[in-house]
């Protein structure tokens, strides 16, 4: 069941010294309020200048002025978040936030090491999530939607509002008096989150009052579901090898061979292919039946290539395919 603010702020329990993503919007304006009051002094502020509008200088001065008003720390970092061709804006920008949390110093002088770094997100951006991947016909780790925690790049991440109701947090910062800054961009329909937000929200709303509950319940299913078959996975994984022996993966069945080769990609080349890539790439698996049989397919930001016995993936850009291991 959706929370209270009040309700999922009093179970957080982070690593302390604790950061907060802090954009000035009114949700990170809510988190970082929340924790500065629950442990004063153990709070740093982290604001991503993304620079893709030029109300973030303002953005910026306002969260400077926030922060001084409350005795908090804040670490601004400056990226360059525009989108290539075939990436969305939103990945982009997403993706220069997290290298930004990964490579700041983030040092408490009085406490140490910051060791977690709280995120805004809430129920309502859980379900646009959810409804974004399946218009795009995701999996398992689509529908899965956002992980309350995870740890990368030596940090904990924590979202602690996803329980918690866009609504449900503008109204408990109102009631503090709290400022906080509007980006005008969440308004713009030419955005697909943006139009799920306007448009199609409401509309579950109206239909179906309770589907944040089961929304959520479904990715938490679907994210059970997918740590089961990572688990799989790694086994299978283990037996064929890394690389991939190209006769054990013909030995497993259709969908455990897809299962393993996802699950292979990600893990050891931060790669997630297409269905029609992985199609393909199962196609030419099977039909490395003789030594001579080539294999060479395009596949994420580099190649799938037949190395001997094994199946094996590089990136042209940054190296040539090697493999030394073998299959008995």
């Amino acid at each position: 069941m959706t929370r209270s603010f009040e309700q999922a702020m009093a179970t957080f329990e982070p690593v302390l010294p604790l950061a907060v993503a802090y954009s000035g919007g009114a949700d990170s304006s809510a988190l970082l309020l929340a924790c500065v009051r629950r442990w004063p002094g153990q709070v740093t502020a982290i604001h991503v200048h993304h620079g893709l509008q030029a109300a973030g200088d303002d953005f910026e001065r306002h969260c400077l002025s926030v922060c001084a008003a409350l005795g908090v720390p804040l670490v601004v970092h400056k990226v360059d978040a525009r989108h290539v061709a075939g990436q969305s804006p939103e990945a982009a920008a997403r993706h220069a936030r997290y290298m930004a949390f990964e490579t700041l110093d983030l040092i408490d002088k009085a406490h140490g090491a910051i060791h977690t770094i709280a995120l805004a997100q809430h129920a309502d951006d859980q379900i646009e999530t959810l409804l974004l991947a399946l218009s795009r016909g995701a999996g398992l780790p689509g529908i899965s939607a956002m992980a309350a925690q995870w740890q990368q790049g030596g940090l904990i991440y924590c979202r602690p509002l996803l329980e918690v109701g866009g609504a449900e947090i503008r109204r408990w910062l109102a009631a503090q008096g709290a400022s906080f800054i509007e980006d005008p961009s969440n308004t713009d329909e030419r955005f697909t989150r943006n139009r799920i937000r306007a448009r199609l929200m409401p509309a579950l709303q109206g239909c179906f009052p309770q589907f944040r509950d089961t929304f959520a319940r479904s990715s938490r299913h679907a994210a059970q579901a997918h740590a089961l078959l990572s688990e799989v996975a790694a086994e299978d994984l283990a037996r064929v090898g890394v690389p991939p022996c190209i006769k054990a993966l013909q030995s497993l069945s259709t969908p455990r061979q897809a299962n393993l080769l996802r699950y292979w990609l990600l893990f050891a080349h931060q790669v997630t292919p297409t269905t029609a890539q992985l199609d393909e790439l199962m196609a030419q698996v099977a039909a490395c039946r003789t030594r001579g049989h080539q294999l060479h397919l395009k596949v994420g930001h580099g190649y799938c290539v037949r190395r001997g016995k094994d199946l094996d993936w590089y990136n042209p850009t940054l190296s040539q395919p090697t493999s030394n291991s073998s299959c008995l």
